[in-house]
């Protein structure tokens, strides 16, 4: 995702107005915490629930950990400013945009996690997923304002990408229905655009207001919504995928950078230290709970077997009284998995 700009906030977490307070309780809390360490920063997390296995892209690397016990089993090298992973078991295969310099996506082998190849892609390669329905890897191109897709069996050596879609505003996250269409935030445009991957052509636009500056993506394919995480104004935007309109907006923490789909319920990991956790009742769609996490948990994964969510961050070095306001730097070695689910009353 792009650089965030939300680390001007305060360390602390912001309580959601009218939202429950962040205290322990029953429903969803943080459960344990996985010290990890390396260097680099951190951006997407990968869930290999089977395997329990997470994938977590740190700038110019991208560490494979146990889930379980917090070990580093794997670390992929070879990447400028890493973003995102997708896994193909079938193919035993991972895939992971680098938006640095001319762009890239490593292919690598899922038991050795050997890097096969490196396809060229465009300036700032930044989500990807993958449509099994498709069979096909789907990534965006922030600066260069494209879809980008290929088939996973492509050859990591030689191999090329499809001609990229014109979007028509800067991407930043996607979701794909297993329809042939795909869903992909506009940040700049504050817009959703709808593109028919069989056509490869965008066939609609959607304003996500009253949000802004969308960025996390969750599909409920059930439903047919989606939920959208937008920083300015924070909003989680809850949208129809059937004609675009907006049946929710509700109010989330400072520098979203995820929202996932789980159990039934959404979450959206706030860079402000809070996960926040929307349901329905009655039809209605409300904030259902805000738990405490630690500050710059703003990206996560989901494990719907077990019922986890894994948010990456880090301790932060506190901020020099009377100094200029700038991101928060983070500790060296601190890195950590911070795990949440559910607790008993």
């Amino acid at each position: 995702m792009r650089p965030l700009r939300m680390v001007a906030l305060a360390l602390p977490a912001i309580l959601l107005a009218g939202a429950i307070s962040m205290q322990a309780q029953a429903g969803w809390n943080v459960t344990k915490t996985l010290h990890i360490g390396g260097e680099g920063g951190w951006d997407y997390v990968t869930v290999d629930a089977r395997n329990h296995r997470l994938f977590v892209t740190r700038s110019t690397h991208t560490q494979v950990i146990d889930s379980e016990t917090g070990k580093v089993i794997g670390d992929i090298p070879g990447q400028v400013r890493s973003h995102g992973t997708v896994i193909v078991p079938r193919l035993n295969r991972g895939f992971i945009t680098d938006g640095g310099g001319s762009g890239a996506i490593l292919v690598f082998d899922l038991q050795t996690y050997a890097v096969l190849g490196k396809l060229a892609t465009m300036p700032d390669s930044d989500g990807i997923i993958y449509d099994r329905t498709m069979d096909l890897v789907l990534a965006v191109s922030g600066d260069g304002n494209k879809l980008m897709t290929f088939k996973p069996d492509i050859d990591p050596a030689n191999g090329k990408i499809d001609p990229p879609i014109e979007l028509g505003g800067a991407p930043e996250f996607l979701a794909a229905d297993g329809d042939g269409k795909a869903y992909v935030n506009l940040e700049d445009k504050d817009m959703v655009a709808v593109v028919d991957l069989k056509t490869r052509q965008v066939t609609a636009r959607w304003p996500v207001a009253p949000g802004g500056h969308p960025v996390g993506m969750a599909l409920d394919r059930k439903n047919h919504l989606l939920f959208i995480g937008c920083r300015r104004p924070q909003k989680m935007i809850v949208m129809s995928t059937i004609d675009g309109k907006v049946v929710a907006d509700l109010p989330i923490g400072a520098g979203v950078d995820a929202t996932k789909v789980m159990d039934g319920l959404a979450f959206a990991s706030c860079g402000d230290g809070s996960l926040v956790v929307v349901g329905e009742k009655n039809g209605k769609y409300e904030v259902e709970q805000v738990v405490k996490t630690p500050a710059g948990a703003r990206t996560m994964g989901v494990d719907a077997r077990t019922h986890t969510i894994y948010l990456p961050t880090a301790e932060f070095e506190p901020p020099t009284p009377g100094a200029p306001q700038r991101r928060p730097r983070f500790k060296p070695d601190t890195f950590m998995i911070v795990e949440a689910g559910q607790t008993a009353p």
